[in-house]
Protein backbone atom coordinates (compact mmCIF):
# COMPACT_ATOMS: atom_id res chain seq x y z
CA UNK A 1 0.00 0.00 0.00
CA UNK A 2 1.44 3.34 -1.04
CA UNK A 3 1.35 6.65 0.86
CA UNK A 4 -1.08 7.94 -1.82
CA UNK A 5 -3.38 4.98 -1.07
CA UNK A 6 -3.31 5.84 2.64
CA UNK A 7 -4.21 9.46 1.90
CA UNK A 8 -7.09 8.29 -0.34
CA UNK A 9 -8.36 5.90 2.35
CA UNK A 10 -8.34 8.67 4.95
CA UNK A 11 -10.13 11.01 2.52
CA UNK A 12 -12.84 8.38 2.05
CA UNK A 13 -13.18 7.90 5.83
CA UNK A 14 -13.63 11.66 6.21
CA UNK A 15 -16.16 11.67 3.35
CA UNK A 16 -18.28 9.01 5.03
CA UNK A 17 -18.05 10.84 8.34
CA UNK A 18 -19.43 13.95 6.63
CA UNK A 19 -22.21 11.84 5.09
CA UNK A 20 -23.41 10.72 8.53
CA UNK A 21 -22.93 14.00 10.40
CA UNK A 22 -24.41 16.28 7.75
CA UNK A 23 -27.45 14.00 7.39
CA UNK A 24 -28.08 13.95 11.14
CA UNK A 25 -27.60 17.73 11.32
CA UNK A 26 -30.00 18.17 8.36
CA UNK A 27 -27.42 20.26 6.46
CA UNK A 28 -28.80 19.02 3.15
CA UNK A 29 -26.95 21.25 0.67
CA UNK A 30 -23.58 20.26 2.16
CA UNK A 31 -24.70 16.63 2.49
CA UNK A 32 -25.56 16.46 -1.20
CA UNK A 33 -21.96 17.29 -2.09
CA UNK A 34 -20.67 13.96 -0.71
CA UNK A 35 -22.27 12.31 -3.77
CA UNK A 36 -21.17 12.29 -7.39
CA UNK A 37 -23.65 14.10 -9.56
CA UNK A 38 -24.34 10.82 -11.41
CA UNK A 39 -24.55 8.59 -8.30
CA UNK A 40 -26.77 5.54 -7.88
CA UNK A 41 -28.48 4.96 -4.51
CA UNK A 42 -29.94 1.53 -3.74
CA UNK A 43 -31.90 1.25 -0.51
CA UNK A 44 -34.56 -0.83 -2.23
CA UNK A 45 -34.47 -3.35 0.62
CA UNK A 46 -36.23 -0.61 2.64
CA UNK A 47 -38.90 -0.34 -0.10
CA UNK A 48 -37.33 2.85 -1.48
CA UNK A 49 -36.99 3.40 -5.22
CA UNK A 50 -33.63 2.91 -6.95
CA UNK A 51 -32.36 6.47 -7.32
CA UNK A 52 -30.12 7.85 -10.06
CA UNK A 53 -28.40 11.18 -9.52
CA UNK A 54 -27.51 13.46 -6.64
CA UNK A 55 -30.57 15.63 -7.16
CA UNK A 56 -32.92 12.63 -7.10
CA UNK A 57 -31.53 11.59 -3.70
CA UNK A 58 -31.70 15.15 -2.40
CA UNK A 59 -35.34 15.35 -3.53
CA UNK A 60 -36.13 11.98 -1.90
CA UNK A 61 -34.50 11.80 1.54
CA UNK A 62 -34.86 15.18 3.32
CA UNK A 63 -38.69 15.14 3.19
CA UNK A 64 -38.70 11.63 4.73
CA UNK A 65 -36.58 12.82 7.64
CA UNK A 66 -38.45 16.09 8.26
CA UNK A 67 -39.00 16.36 12.02
CA UNK A 68 -37.20 13.05 12.68
CA UNK A 69 -34.24 13.00 15.08
CA UNK A 70 -31.56 10.72 13.65
CA UNK A 71 -28.24 9.23 14.65
CA UNK A 72 -26.25 7.31 12.04
CA UNK A 73 -22.97 5.50 12.69
CA UNK A 74 -20.51 3.86 10.33
CA UNK A 75 -17.99 1.38 11.70
CA UNK A 76 -15.01 -0.75 10.73
CA UNK A 77 -14.70 0.13 7.05
CA UNK A 78 -12.82 -2.08 4.65
CA UNK A 79 -11.64 0.33 1.93
CA UNK A 80 -9.96 -0.85 -1.25
CA UNK A 81 -8.26 1.54 -3.65
CA UNK A 82 -8.95 0.32 -7.20
CA UNK A 83 -7.01 3.00 -9.06
CA UNK A 84 -6.00 6.65 -8.77
CA UNK A 85 -9.63 7.81 -8.93
CA UNK A 86 -11.69 4.75 -7.93
CA UNK A 87 -12.29 2.88 -4.68
CA UNK A 88 -14.83 0.67 -2.95
CA UNK A 89 -15.70 -0.04 0.66
CA UNK A 90 -17.95 -1.96 3.00
CA UNK A 91 -19.10 -0.19 6.17
CA UNK A 92 -20.95 -1.71 9.09
CA UNK A 93 -23.75 0.67 10.05
CA UNK A 94 -26.24 1.45 12.78
CA UNK A 95 -29.05 3.97 12.68
CA UNK A 96 -31.56 5.20 15.22
CA UNK A 97 -34.54 7.38 14.33
CA UNK A 98 -37.00 9.05 16.70
CA UNK A 99 -40.22 10.10 14.99
CA UNK A 100 -42.37 13.10 15.96
CA UNK A 101 -45.25 12.48 18.37
CA UNK A 102 -48.62 11.52 16.94
CA UNK A 103 -47.40 9.06 14.32
CA UNK A 104 -47.83 5.30 14.13
CA UNK A 105 -44.22 4.68 15.21
CA UNK A 106 -41.87 6.27 17.71
CA UNK A 107 -38.42 4.72 17.32
CA UNK A 108 -36.57 2.77 14.63
CA UNK A 109 -33.26 0.98 15.20
CA UNK A 110 -31.38 -0.75 12.42
CA UNK A 111 -28.05 -2.36 11.68
CA UNK A 112 -26.48 -3.57 8.48
CA UNK A 113 -23.94 -2.67 5.83
CA UNK A 114 -23.22 0.00 3.26
CA UNK A 115 -21.57 -1.33 0.10
CA UNK A 116 -20.11 1.63 -1.76
CA UNK A 117 -18.11 2.69 -4.80
CA UNK A 118 -16.23 6.01 -4.86
CA UNK A 119 -14.81 8.27 -7.52
CA UNK A 120 -12.41 11.16 -7.26
CA UNK A 121 -14.12 13.85 -9.33
CA UNK A 122 -12.28 16.37 -11.54
CA UNK A 123 -12.21 18.88 -8.66
CA UNK A 124 -10.01 16.39 -6.75
CA UNK A 125 -12.69 15.47 -4.18
CA UNK A 126 -13.66 11.87 -3.42
CA UNK A 127 -17.42 11.31 -3.61
CA UNK A 128 -19.86 8.42 -3.33
CA UNK A 129 -20.63 7.05 -6.78
CA UNK A 130 -22.72 4.04 -5.74
CA UNK A 131 -24.27 3.32 -2.37
CA UNK A 132 -26.16 0.15 -1.50
CA UNK A 133 -27.70 -0.20 1.98
CA UNK A 134 -28.48 -3.72 3.13
CA UNK A 135 -29.82 -4.35 6.60
CA UNK A 136 -29.30 -7.25 8.98
CA UNK A 137 -32.02 -6.26 11.45
CA UNK A 138 -34.59 -3.51 11.92
CA UNK A 139 -36.74 -2.93 14.99
CA UNK A 140 -39.63 -0.49 15.26
CA UNK A 141 -40.68 0.38 18.79
CA UNK A 142 -38.66 -2.59 20.06
CA UNK A 143 -40.27 -5.17 17.77
CA UNK A 144 -38.27 -6.88 15.04
CA UNK A 145 -39.77 -6.00 11.66
CA UNK A 146 -36.99 -7.22 9.39
CA UNK A 147 -34.17 -9.73 9.64
CA UNK A 148 -32.98 -11.70 6.60
CA UNK A 149 -31.98 -15.34 6.98
CA UNK A 150 -28.41 -14.72 5.82
CA UNK A 151 -26.11 -11.71 6.22
CA UNK A 152 -25.96 -9.46 3.16
CA UNK A 153 -22.99 -9.46 0.79
CA UNK A 154 -21.81 -6.79 -1.67
CA UNK A 155 -23.31 -8.51 -4.73
CA UNK A 156 -26.67 -9.42 -3.18
CA UNK A 157 -29.72 -7.92 -4.84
Amino acid sequence: MSPDDLVAIESIRQLKGRYFQLMDQKRWDEWAMVFCEDCTIDSTQDAAPLLHGRQAFLDFLPPLLEGVKTVHHGHTPVIEILGPDRARATWSMEDMLWFPPGGDRHHLWGVGFYFEQYRRDPDGEWRILEMKLRRVRVEVDGVEVFAPDTPPRPDDD
